[in-house]
């Protein structure tokens, strides 16, 4: 079994389980059960995001043939505005690591290092290469524009965000 299998399992049977223990600090107090993803991006800051993304975000355990295809069909269905402000936070971010945007353009092959007029395709190249080789980057961002993972829809992905998802869910027995 692979160690992506493994970590789907693990992620899945916590969940299924209701077994928050693993789960770090979740806690069944009405005020952080969620009844939706909207629900819990709005009222969570964007600490409590970080935080929560900081505990469960493992890029070594989701390989890129499941995370590129996941993250490709995310960012697609998100609205342009909100794919702006990905691309933006990314770049912003990267920038302060002293990787510039026209040479990020170049190495991951963008149509063009202007956030307002990347496309989806563009947007998911820039946030596998984030999520690759800068994962704090990649945690800080989804803490900063959440909009993205409520379209993630494969198991061992979802488990990225594990904890999030054991709110979400309001653990319904």
């Amino acid at each position: 079994m692979t160690s992506s299998e493994q970590y789907k399992r693990e992620i899945m049977k916590d969940l299924a389980q209701g077994n928050v223990e693993s789960l770090d600090d979740v806690t069944t107090d009405s005020s952080t059960q969620y009844e939706n993803f909207d629900d819990f991006a709005q009222r969570t800051t964007t600490d409590q995001r970080r935080q929560l993304f900081s505990r469960s975000l493992h890029p070594e355990k989701i390989p890129p043939s499941q995370m590129e295809p996941e993250l490709q069909q995310a960012i697609a269905q998100i609205k342009p505005n909100e794919r702006d402000d990905v691309a933006r936070a990314f770049f912003k971010n990267l920038k302060e690591r002293g990787l510039d945007e026209r040479h990020l353009e170049q190495q991951l092959g963008l149509s063009t290092h202007h956030a307002s007029r990347m496309s989806a395709d563009d947007v998911s190249k820039l946030a596998s290469f984030v999520y690759h080789n800068h994962p704090d980057i990649f945690r800080e961002v989804l803490a900063e524009q959440p909009g993205i993972i409520k379209f993630l829809s494969n198991p061992v992905v979802a488990g990225i965000i594990g904890i999030a998802a054991a709110k979400w869910l309001g653990r319904h027995k």
